[in-house]
């Protein structure tokens, strides 16, 4: 499913953390924002591993999970565009 996730890590060891295991799931659109195609499973591990790094008393994560009919509704004002799968990998 679409996911954008978005942080607001106030350490900046913990806020590299975050941006590296979140670069390996999706594409960073902005500074603290990722767009992500995640299955139920990589989703639940995302929530797991983020449990461990962030601090629950200062940090901020948002995970947004939209269906295919929200991501149609996505309005991208300026620059850029919704990062799609695609739909072949050159290996």
């Amino acid at each position: 499913m679409f996911t954008i996730i978005s942080y607001d890590i106030v350490e900046d060891k913990r806020r590299t953390k975050v941006m590296n295991l979140l670069k390996g799931y999706g594409t960073r659109v902005q500074y603290s924002v990722f767009e992500c195609e995640l299955t139920t499973q990589e989703f639940a591990t995302i929530g797991k591993e983020l449990r461990t790094i962030i601090d629950t008393n200062t940090d901020s994560v948002r995970c947004y999970r939209l269906d295919a009919d929200a991501v149609q509704r996505i309005a991208i004002l300026g620059i850029g565009r919704v990062t799609t799968d695609p739909g072949y990998y050159l290996i």
